[in-house]
């Protein structure tokens, strides 16, 4: 049987989340509930919020631009946060729509765009960023939505780093090894992982990311990948060996 009901929509809201709470949605969760899916009252919809678990509802009254939600009762409570962050240069649109969505998958807890002096992104839309990590969390079950932190350059980005937590170094010019081998001798404590622009980082600042005592380099193979793509092969890595996957039993 499945963990989690996939036939039911599911919506993540602001509010809190109790028996007998009226939810009214924002007039794009409401169109989407009404004009898209075709809801109608007495219609069943999943609710979550990040804080109270998940939760059964039904739509009490659908108009055209307005729909409330009546909750009864929870079906899943909340489950720990992971303490996974994720530090990546941001890519241009559509990859980075992509790559938000994949992280939050994978059980990040923390997304931070870092900018590089080869960045390829000049700007990013942090409100976009936030409406794909819901969108991923709505689809996949996800109960604990990643936080979403505004844009810093890698300088600030290494001198506020909380140096209890281990930043994992994702390097091109890291010669080949057994990065499972490394990660499982890395003593126990928070992550962070860390994955560079499409043409790597400048040598001056992979000097000053690798003289932080607080940093393991590890290599993603003999391929050069592009960021999505290592985005994906180093959560899985550290996921596996350290995180959340390490107890999943088929």
């Amino acid at each position: 049987m499945a963990r989690y009901d996939f036939t039911t929509p599911r919506l993540h809201v602001a509010e809190d989340l109790r028996t007998g709470a009226e939810i009214p949605l924002p007039r794009d969760k409401a169109h989407y509930l009404v004009n898209v899916l075709r809801l109608r009252p007495g219609a069943s919809v999943l609710l979550f919020n990040g804080r109270d678990g998940e939760w059964l509802s039904e739509v009490a009254n659908a108009g055209r631009r307005a729909c409330t939600l009546v909750v009864w009762d929870q079906t899943r409570p909340q489950t720990a946060p992971g303490d996974l962050h994720y530090l990546f240069a941001p890519l241009k649109r559509a990859r980075l729509d992509y790559l938000v969505q994949k992280a939050t998958e994978m059980g990040v807890s923390l997304l931070q765009p870092v900018m590089t002096a080869r960045t390829v992104a000049e700007r990013v839309n942090i409100e976009r960023m936030r409406a794909n990590v819901i969108e991923a969390a709505e689809q996949c079950g996800i109960l604990s939505v990643p936080e979403v932190r505004a844009p810093v350059t890698l300088a600030d980005a290494l001198a506020e780093f909380d140096d209890a937590r281990h930043l994992i170094l994702c390097d091109e010019d890291a010669p080949p090894g057994d990065p499972i081998g490394t990660l499982v001798s890395l003593p126990p404590g928070p992550l962070a992982v860390l994955v560079g622009p499409e043409g790597g980082f400048m040598p001056e600042e992979r000097e000053a990311i690798r003289a932080k005592p607080f940093v393991t380099v590890i290599s993603l193979g003999p391929r050069i990948l592009r960021a999505d793509t290592a985005a994906i092969a180093a959560l899985t890595l550290v996921q596996a060996t350290l995180g959340d996957l390490k107890s999943v039993k088929g």
